[in-house]
C-alpha cells in the first residue's frame, strides 16, 4: 500500500503460504500430521516405482553398450581383446546383479501394511539401496585398478546423490542430506586415495589447477540441486495436502448447502417448480456479478409458474367458534394454541401422505396425490379429516376451550403453483378447490364432509356415512354442479391405527429440520465425523503419479467435453487439454523465484570456480562473461530475496512497519518479476543460454591441433605436462551435469520450454564429445574396461537427463494437479456462495430477513416465533368476478405480479409487507417493523436490525400509539394505488381479444388496524403470518365490503379523518362473531383520488417520490394525466407483451 514520500507497507501474505516452515506448521495446525504421513508413504512408493522404471532403463543402457561393445570388438576380431573379453562381463554381471539386489531390497516398500507399522524400514532400504549402488560401482573401479591396473572414473556418484534427493522413500529431509553427505564423502575418499595417490598429495593439490577442490565443490552442487528438489516437492505436496483438505471442506459445505436449500424449498414448492426458481436466481446473481443487470421481470420471467393436477383430494378444515376465541383469548394465547394445533396437523399430514398448503387464520387446508400421485389420496385425506378432529378434541379436554373442527373433503382435478413477484407461497385454484372449500363451509362440527367425488374415490369401506346437511343440499355451487355430499363421523379401523400417527410435533421431525440444523452447524460432532471420513477417503484417493495403468487406460477413453479426474485432464506432455486453463497455469505467480534465482547463483558461482581451477590457459571472454553473469545474479537474487529479509526483520514483529522508498522500489520489482511470465522465461533464459554459452567458451578455448601433438609426444616421449592447456573432460561433463540441472530447477517456466531447453544442452555437448573434441575426450578416463570414454561422457549426460526428466515431470504432475484443484476450489466456494446466496434470496422472499436465523434453529425444534405489535394496519383485498380457469390464472398471475412490484416502490420509506395471496384475496400489512415490536418470543439483536424485511429504512421511528397510527395512513395509500394499479391492467385487456371480459376491473377492500401478533406457527412449509383481531376483522371487511370501495372500522377512520381524508358512514354492518358494527367507506371520487377533508395531522413525509406511487397522496395537487401514463409505463402492465 503506497504512501505519501514513497514510503510503503509490506504484505507479505502469500508468500508466505509457499514457504516450506508456513505450511509444515498449518498442517500441524489442521491435525493432519498422521494423513499426511500415511500420504506421503504412497507419494513415496510411487517415487519408488518411478525409480524402478529408471533404474531398469539405466541399468539397461548401460549393459547394452557394454554387449555392443564386445559385439563390436569381436567384430574387428582385436586379438587382444579376445583374451579379455571377461573383463566387461564381469561389470555386466556386477550392474545386473546390484540392479536385482535393490529392486528387491526396495519392494517391501510397497507392502503398506507393513511399512506402516514399520516407517524405519523405508530409510534403512535407502541406505542399503544407495550404499550397494556406492560399492558396486566402487568395486568394478578398484577391482579393475589393482587387479588389472586398469584406472577407471566412478559411474553413479551424480546419479546415487539424484536418487537420494529425489525417489528414495526418505520421508524426512534431514535423513536424506545425511545420507547424500555420507555417500559423497565415500566417492571422496576413494578420489582421495585413489586418484589423488594419498592424503598427502590430496592436500598439497587440494586448491591446485585441476585439484581436488573441483570435485568437492560439484559433489557440493549436486547435493544443493538434490535438497533443492527436495525442498519443492516438499512445498509442492504440502500445499496440494491443504489444498485437497480446503477442497474436500468446501465440497461437504456446498453440498449441505444445496441440500439444505432442496429441503427448505421442499417444504415450500414442489421441485418442478423450485428448480426453475433456483436456477433462475443464480443466473441473475451471475449477470449482476458480470455487471450485465437484471431485466425487471419477475423471478419465472413472467411465466406463470403453474401445473395441472388431475386425481387429487382437498381436504379445507376450519376452527369453529375461532372468530369468539379471538375476543377472549390474548392474542399471545391465541397463535400459541395455533401452534400447537397447527404443528400437530403437519405431523398428521406428513403421516397420511398429504402436503399442507398453507393456512388463513383458523382455515387450514391440504392435499392428497399432488407431489407423489397415489390412488389412496381419498382415504389419506379423509383419514386426516378424522385425525385432526380427534386432535382438537384433546386440545378442547387438555386445554378447556369451547372449539371444534369443520372439515370438507372434495376429489377432482387443480391447478397449483405460484403467483406474484414477492413472497412467493405454493397454492392452489380451481373449481374443486371451491367445492371443497364450500363442503367444509356446510360441513358439521366433528365429522368430515365429502362429495360424491371423494367417496367414489374411497378404496376401503371403513366409514359410516350419512347423508349431508340440508344448507349443503341448497347451497347454489353444489345444487349446479349436482354434487350430493356425505357426513362421515367415525372410522371403523380407528382404534387400530391409533398408534400409527404422531401424537405430538416434538417428537418427530417432518421434514428433518433437525438434520438441517446440523448441516448448518461446523462445530457439530455428527458434521466432523462425515467431514474426517471423506477427508480420510479423498486422501485414500489422491493421484500420486501419473504412471499408472488405469490412469492411462482412463487418459485413453477420455472423450470430449467430460470432465474427469484432475490427473486424467492432462495430455502425455503434461499440458491441460483445456488450452484457456492452461493459460491460466501459466500466468500464475512465482512464489518459489527466490529459491531458483538462489539456486541458479550457487551453482552459476560454483561454475566459476570449477572453470577457475581446470586449467591455467585463460582466454578474457573466459572471464568477462562468468563475471557479468555472477554480477547479474546477485542484482536477482538481492532483489528475490529482499522482501523475505525485510519481512523476517521487521514485517513479523510489527506488521504496520513501514519501509523507504528505495525498499518500495525494490519491492515492486520483484513483484513484477514473479508476476510476469514473460520476465520470468527472459531471465530463465538469459541464465540457460549464459551458462552453456561460457562452458562453450571454455571448452572452445582449446586448441584441438596442440592438444593432440603434445598428447603424443607424451606417449613417444614418456613425460607427462607441467600444465594443463586443455579442459578437463570429466570437469566439462559435470559442469554440463549442473547445467541440465539448472535447466529445471526454475519451477514456474512451461515444462516443454525446460525439457526444450535441456535436449538442446544435451544435444549440442553430444556434439562437442563425438565430433568437435572426440581426440580430448576419448583420452579421458574411462568407466569400464573398453569402454569408449565418449560413450561414458554421454551416458552420464543422457542418465543426468532422464533423472531429471522424470522428477521434472513428477513436480510437473504434482503442480498441475495442485492448480487444477486450486481452480475448483475457486469454483466451489464461488458455487458455495452463489448457493447461499440463493438460500438467503429464497428465505427472504418467504421469511423477514432478522426471522430466517429463528426459522433455521427455532423451527427445528418446532418452537414458535412470535412478535408482538401495537399497532398494525391489515388489508384483505379481493378480485372480484374472476373464474378459476387457466385463462383467468394467468391474468391473476399478471395482477399480482404488478401488486407486488407497486410494492416494491413502498419500500423506500414504509414498512408495508405482503403476508399472503390466498385464492383471489391480496393480504398485507403496514407497520411489522421489528423496530415497532413491542415484545417477541426470543431475544434478538435490534442493534444489528435497522431496516425492514427487505433492507429498507423504517419510517421515523415512533414515539407513543399515536405516532404509530400513521400506519392506517399508509396501507389506505396503498390500497388506493391498488385499486389504480388494477384499472391500468383493466384498460390493457380491454384492447387484448379474449381477455376483454376475463377482468372486470372492481376490487373490494377491507382494512382494520389494531394490535396483531406475528410469527411462524406449524411444524413445516414456513410462512410469516398475523393474527388479531384486526386480521379477523379486515377479512369481515372486505367480505361485506362493496365493489370498488375500501370498508374500514370504525377506528382506522378516524384516523384517515385525522389526516385528512374523508371517510364515509356506511351504517351497521352484520360481522360473523361480532355481530352489527359500524363500518366506513373511504372517500374516493371517480378518478381514483382520496377525497380530503379539514387536516388535523401530517404525515411523517410530506412529500412522496412519484416513483414510489402512480400519482402523490401526500401532495394533494392533482398529477396530470400525461405523468400519470409516463410512470405506469414504468412499472406497469406491458400491452404489447400480451399481444
Amino acid at each position: 500500500m503506497p504512501l505519501p514520500g514513497g514510503r510503503c507497507y509490506l504484505n507479505y501474505a502469500r508468500e508466505r503460504q509457499w514457504e516450506p516452515g508456513y505450511l509444515k506448521a498449518k498442517c500441524a495446525e489442521l491435525h493432519l500430521e498422521n494423513e499426511f504421513r500415511l500420504y506421503r508413504i504412497r507419494l513415496w512408493n510411487s517415487y519408488l516405482f518411478s525409480f524402478f522404471v529408471l533404474h531398469i532403463a539405466v541399468t539397461f543402457l548401460h549393459v547394452c553398450l557394454l554387449l555392443a561393445i564386445v559385439q563390436y570388438l569381436y567384430i574387428k576380431n582385436i586379438f587382444f581383446f579376445s583374451k579379455n573379453s571377461n573383463l566387461i562381463y564381469v561389470d555386466v554381471t556386477i550392474s545386473i546383479g546390484c540392479s536385482l539386489v535393490i529392486i528387491l531390497a526396495l519392494s517391501v516398500n510397497f507392502c503398506d501394511d507393513f511399512i506402516a507399522r514399520h516407517t524405519w524400514y523405508m530409510y534403512a532400504s535407502s541406505i542399503f539401496a544407495s550404499l550397494t549402488l556406492v560399492f558396486s560401482d566402487l568395486t568394478v573401479c578398484l577391482y579393475h585398478t589393482y587387479v588389472h591396473n586398469w584406472q577407471l572414473g566412478t559411474l553413479y556418484d551424480t546419479y546415487t546423490i539424484y536418487i537420494i534427493y529425489m525417489f528414495l522413500p526418505i520421508h524426512f529431509t534431514s535423513g536424506a542430506v545425511v545420507l547424500a553427505l555420507l555417500v559423497s564423502a565415500i566417492y571422496i575418499t576413494y578420489f582421495v586415495n585413489v586418484t589423488a595417490r594419498g592424503i598427502n598429495h590430496f592436500f598439497s593439490e587440494l586448491f591446485a589447477v585441476g585439484g581436488m577442490s573441483v570435485d568437492m565443490v560439484h559433489s557440493l552442487c549436486l547435493n544443493l540441486v538434490g535438497l533443492f528438489y527436495r525442498v519443492i516437492n516438499d512445498t509442492v505436496v504440502r500445499s496440494s495436502f491443504l489444498d485437497r483438505h480446503q477442497f474436500v471442506k468446501e465440497e461437504i459445505w456446498l453440498r449441505n448447502a444445496r441440500l439444505q436449500e432442496k429441503q427448505l424449498l421442499d417444504t415450500i414448492l414442489p421441485p418442478q417448480i423450485s428448480r426453475p426458481l433456483q436456477k433462475d436466481i443464480k443466473n441473475r446473481i451471475v449477470m449482476m456479478k458480470h455487471g450485465n443487470g437484471i431485466r425487471s421481470l419477475s423471478a419465472l420471467e413472467r411465466t406463470m409458474a403453474i401445473q395441472l393436477h388431475p386425481d387429487v383430494s382437498i381436504l379445507y378444515a376450519d376452527v369453529v367458534n375461532y372468530t369468539h376465541l379471538t375476543t377472549t383469548l390474548t392474542v399471545e394465547k391465541l397463535v400459541k394454541l395455533l401452534h400447537d394445533l397447527y404443528g400437530r396437523f403437519d405431523m398428521a399430514a406428513y403421516q397420511f401422505k398429504v402436503q399442507r398448503i398453507k393456512f388463513l387464520g383458523d382455515c387450514y387446508y391440504c392435499v392428497a396425490g399432488l407431489s407423489d400421485p397415489t390412488p389412496d389420496h381419498a382415504d389419506n385425506c379423509v383419514s386426516l379429516g378424522l385425525y385432526m378432529i380427534t386432535i382438537i378434541m384433546e386440545v378442547r379436554k387438555a386445554q378447556g376451550l369451547d372449539i371444534n373442527m369443520r372439515i370438507g373433503v372434495h376429489s377432482g382435478n387443480l391447478f397449483a403453483g405460484v403467483i406474484g413477484e414477492t413472497k412467493l407461497q405454493f397454492d392452489i385454484w380451481g373449481l374443486d378447490v371451491t367445492i371443497a372449500n364450500v363442503l367444509e363451509s356446510t360441513g358439521l362440527p366433528g365429522c368430515v364432509h365429502i362429495s360424491s367425488a371423494t367417496l367414489n374415490c374411497l378404496t376401503e369401506q371403513r366409514y359410516v356415512f350419512e347423508d349431508g346437511p340440508e344448507k349443503a343440499r341448497d347451497h347454489p355451487l353444489l345444487d349446479k354442479h349436482r354434487i350430493r355430499t356425505y357426513i362421515i363421523r367415525e372410522d371403523l379401523q380407528d382404534e387400530e391405527n391409533d398408534n400409527s400417527v404422531v401424537g405430538s410435533p416434538n417428537e418427530v421431525s417432518v421434514f428433518n429440520l433437525e438434520s438441517r440444523q446440523r448441516l448448518s452447524d461446523n462445530t457439530n460432532e455428527t458434521l466432523k465425523e462425515i467431514f474426517n471420513a471423506e477427508l480420510h477417503e479423498e486422501f485414500r484417493k489422491m493421484p500420486v503419479s501419473e504412471f499408472s495403468l488405469k490412469s492411462l487406460w482412463n487418459i485413453y477413453r477420455r472423450k470430449d467435453g467430460v470432465k474427469g479426474p484432475a490427473h486424467h485432464q492432462l495430455n502425455i506432455c503434461l499440458t491441460f487439454y483445456d488450452s484457456e486453463l492452461d493459460k491460466v497455469y501459466l500466468k500464475r505467480t512465482d512464489f518459489m523465484f527466490k529459491y531458483s534465482i538462489l539456486l541458479s547463483l550457487c551453482i552459476g558461482l560454483s561454475l566459476m570456480y570449477i572453470e577457475t581451477m581446470d586449467s591455467t590457459e585463460k582466454c578474457d571472454n573466459c572471464i568477462f562473461m562468468p563475471s557479468s553473469l555472477a554480477i547479474i545474479q546477485l542484482i536477482l537474487t538481492f532483489i528475490a530475496w529482499y522482501k523475505k529479509i525485510c519481512w523476517t526483520r521487521y514485517g513479523r514483529k510489527n506488521p504496520s512497519h513501514t519501509y523507504s522508498r528505495f525498499s518500495c522500489i525494490i519491492f515492486r520489482i520483484y513483484e513484477k518479476i514473479i508476476g510476469s511470465l514473460l520476465i520470468r522465461i527472459f531471465i530463465y533464459l538469459y541464465l540457460v543460454i549464459s551458462g552453456f554459452s561460457l562452458l562453450c567458451l571454455i571448452v572452445m578455448s582449446c586448441d584441438r591441433d596442440e592438444f593432440q601433438l603434445l598428447f603424443i609426444e607424451e606417449r613417444v616421449f614418456h613425460y607427462e605436462q607441467s600444465e594443463k592447456i586443455c579442459f578437463h573432460p570429466w570437469v566439462a561433463t559435470n559442469m554440463v551435469s549442473l547445467l541440465i540441472c539448472t535447466t529445471f530447477t526454475f519451477a514456474q517456466i512451461p515444462f516443454l520450454l525446460k525439457v526444450t531447453m535441456a535436449v538442446l544442452q544435451t544435444l549440442g555437448y553430444l556434439l562437442i564429445v563425438f565430433f568437435q573434441f572426440e581426440f580430448v575426450y576419448h583420452h579421458s578416463i574411462t568407466t569400464n574396461p573398453y569402454f569408449p570414454t565418449e560413450y561414458a561422457h554421454a551416458l552420464i549426460i543422457v542418465v543426468t537427463l532422464l533423472t531429471m526428466l522424470l522428477k521434472e515431470r513428477q513436480i510437473e504432475f504434482a503442480n498441475k494437479v495442485n492448480f487444477n484443484w486450486r481452480v475448483d476450489l475457486r469454483k466451489k466456494e464461488s458455487d458455495a456462495k452463489l448457493t447461499n446466496h440463493s438460500i438467503i434470496i429464497i428465505l427472504n422472499n418467504i421469511l423477514p430477513s432478522h426471522i430466517v436465523d429463528v426459522y433455521i434453529h427455532s423451527q427445528a425444534k418446532h418452537e414458535l416465533y412470535y412478535e408482538n405489535y401495537q399497532m398494525v394496519s391489515v388489508m384483505f383485498a379481493m378480485l372480484m368476478n374472476f373464474e378459476m380457469d387457466l385463462r383467468s390464472l394467468r391474468i391473476l398471475n399478471e395482477i399480482i405480479t404488478e401488486f407486488d412490484l407497486l410494492l416494491l416502490f413502498y419500500k423506500e420509506y414504509y414498512s408495508v409487507t405482503k403476508i399472503k395471496v390466498v385464492g383471489c384475496t391480496y393480504m398485507a400489512a403496514c407497520g411489522l417493523d421489528l423496530s415497532f415490536a413491542g415484545s417477541t418470543s426470543k431475544s434478538l439483536n435490534r442493534d444489528s436490525i435497522d431496516s425492514d424485511e427487505d433492507g429498507n429504512l423504517a419510517f421515523l421511528q415512533p414515539q407513543s400509539k399515536r405516532d404509530l397510527e400513521e400506519v392506517v395512513f399508509v396501507m389506505t395509500s396503498y390500497a388506493l394505488d391498488m385499486m389504480r394499479t388494477l384499472a391500468k391492467c383493466t384498460k390493457a385487456y380491454e384492447n387484448i381479444p379474449g381477455d376483454k371480459n376475463a377482468v372486470d376491473g372492481t376490487m373490494a377492500i377491507g382494512i382494520s388496524s389494531g394490535e396483531v401478533m406475528a410469527g411462524i406457527v406449524g411444524a413445516s412449509q414456513p410462512h410469516y403470518d398475523i393474527w388479531g383481531n384486526p386480521v379477523n376483522m379486515a377479512s369481515r371487511m372486505e367480505s361485506t365490503g362493496l365493489p370498488g370501495q375500501i370498508q374500514v372500522t370504525e377506528e382506522s377512520a378516524r384516523i384517515l379523518q385525522e389526516f385528512g381524508i374523508a371517510c364515509k358512514y356506511r351504517g351497521l354492518t352484520f360481522v360473523k362473531g361480532r355481530g352489527e358494527i359500524p363500518t366506513y367507506l373511504v372517500g374516493i371520487d371517480d378518478k381514483l383520488n382520496f377525497i380530503y377533508k379539514e387536516q388535523h395531522r401530517v404525515p411523517s413525509h410530506v412529500e412522496r417520490s412519484t416513483v414510489i406511487s402512480l400519482q402523490a397522496t401526500y401532495n394533494r395537487s392533482e398529477m396530470d394525466r400525461e405523468s400519470v401514463e409516463t410512470i405506469i409505463s414504468r412499472h406497469s402492465i406491458h400491452e404489447t407483451k400480451w399481444k
